[in-house]
């Protein structure tokens, strides 16, 4: 899935004063809307995340989804620059 983040987010403003970059909050955010749209459960826990390299609002990013033992590993990628990676512990949605 491709995404970006507008330079208007409500995020933004003081991340950071004149050089913004887009907060990892914002970044999980769609990971998590993602696997609720994909595979029907919400994340429980978040027990590895990296954070590799700045995204900035504009910048057109793909994110990758990976079933792997009960979990979802997670990527996300600006061009062929890693900018973020992890695993997602699920809980069922609605739960």
């Amino acid at each position: 899935m491709r995404f970006q983040i507008d330079a208007d987010h409500p995020a933004l403003p003081g991340h950071f004063p004149g050089r913004p970059v887009v907060p990892g909050v914002v970044l999980l955010d769609r990971v998590a809307a993602a696997i609720e749209t994909q595979f029907g459960a919400r994340i429980s826990a978040l027990p590895q995340v990296k954070f590799l390299a700045p995204l900035l609002p504009g910048q057109e990013a793909e994110l990758r989804l990976e079933e792997k033992d009960k979990k979802i590993h997670f990527h996300i990628s600006c061009g062929a620059a890693p900018v973020a990676s992890g695993v997602a512990e699920l809980t069922e949605a609605g739960a």
